[in-house]
């Protein structure tokens, strides 16, 4: 389960990240508000500051031409979106409906595909998340 929920925490936080600057803004606010206050009332004002926070940070880079701070705001939602399903991963299936609502098009989990070729004595080491190589 906790590859399952790790892949789909990814999933919501680049989601959630690329949509904060959309006009589809609302619709992530408040879905990602309700999973809160669905188990976590107590946090529903501060996620909500911390959504905001994102979404001005976002713009803000967008309008500098930052790309990096994208990526590092979709990091941060991954990790708050994981803790949350670490401790509550009956949220799963409501935050898989709300990403198939928000972006259609996109997976609820991600598909990694990996090539390699390798020639004479070389070797490749390929993995989608941890590897552990022992060479005796």
């Amino acid at each position: 389960m906790d590859a399952e929920i790790t892949l789909l925490a990814g999933t919501a936080g680049t989601t959630i990240a690329t949509l904060l600057a959309s006009d589809a803004w609302n619709g992530v606010r408040n879905g990602v508000l309700a999973l809160w206050r669905r188990v976590r009332p107590d946090h529903e004002e501060h996620v909500a500051a911390q959504l905001d926070a994102s979404r001005r940070d976002l713009l803000d880079a967008q309008a500098d031409g930052d790309e990096e701070t994208e990526r590092e705001i979709a990091a941060e939602w991954r990790g708050r979106i994981r803790r949350l399903l670490v401790t509550h991963p009956e949220l799963a299936v409501e935050l898989r409906s709300l990403l198939t609502e928000l972006a259609p098009g996109t997976p609820a989990t991600v598909t990694v595909t990996q090539r390699a070729t390798a020639s004479g004595s070389s070797r490749v080491y390929q993995a989608g998340r941890d590897l552990n190589v022992d060479q005796r």
